[in-house]
């Protein structure tokens, strides 16, 4: 007997996952870490800060791959964290091509950057010789469970992430979807989308941090279920990059606030 397919797929057609350009805290992060200092030198508040110069140079790559063909039809709708630097990321990559002119970029506030509470601004160096009792309890929970006094742990942002897949299947099943974000919800939504449990995805991010605009990226497979799902298709790429000799970045996700 032949299986009859589904004529309406739940699921975009296509999903790309992308990590936000080098920002300057991450630049201030990684000057703050080879310094051994206990405080990252930033201002004001984490949504606020940009995108570095590199990070815009990262953006137009993106762009550019994008408009070139390279990585097939362009999205038609594009979310986006309300992150300054996630939103940067997102025009720029449609100013270059990466999209039509007309294509929506709609700022989705469950797809911010993970909150980190107290430890917001603090090295890794600083948390240990300032706050030596979130650094025991981040060694004891883990990061996956660990969630600092007035901040998230993994699984806080897996439970808003899953209500944005609520929604993109609600609003945008068999288009093609472009998600501009920050790491850990890269790694959070390969967590949800794969259905993985905690060593699985912890295993992923121990084999590298995610590189700034990086593509992720998923294809509807309507053999899958009675609806179709998402097929993992190429995970942190950072060819758009290599091909206009833009450096590649990959910043760590710590238990501080990393600016990432």
């Amino acid at each position: 007997m032949v299986e009859v397919q589904a004529r309406h797929a739940r699921w975009p057609e296509r999903l790309w996952i992308v990590r936000h350009g080098q920002s300057a805290g991450n630049v201030a992060r990684d000057a703050a870490d080879e310094a051994k200092a206990d405080r990252i030198a930033l201002e004001g508040r984490d949504v606020d800060v940009p995108l570095s110069g590199l990070g815009e140079e990262q953006a137009r790559a993106l762009g550019h791959w994008f408009g070139q063909g390279e990585e097939g039809d362009r999205p038609d709708i594009i979310l986006t964290s309300p992150y300054l630097r996630a939103v940067q990321t997102s025009h720029l990559f449609r100013d270059c091509g990466g999209a039509h002119e007309d294509t929506s970029i709609c700022m989705d506030e469950r797809l911010r950057e993970k909150e980190f509470g107290i430890l917001d601004g603090w090295t890794t160096h600083g948390i240990v010789n300032n706050l030596p009792d979130q650094a025991a309890f981040r060694r004891l929970l883990g990061k996956f469970y660990h969630r600092p006094p007035g901040g998230e742990s993994w699984c806080d942002v897996i439970f808003r992430l899953r209500a944005v897949m609520d929604t993109i299947s609600l609003h945008y099943a068999e288009r093609r979807v472009l998600i501009v974000a920050h790491q850990v919800v890269v790694l959070c939504m390969r967590y949800i989308i794969e259905n993985m449990d905690e060593q699985q995805i912890l295993a992923i991010d121990k084999e590298g941090d995610v590189a700034n605009c990086a593509i992720t990226e998923y294809r509807l497979d309507r053999n899958i279920g009675h609806e179709g799902g998402l097929k993992l298709v190429r995970y942190n790429i950072t060819a758009p990059m290599e091909k206009e000799h833009a450096a590649v970045t990959r910043a760590p996700e710590a238990i501080v606030a990393s600016r990432g």
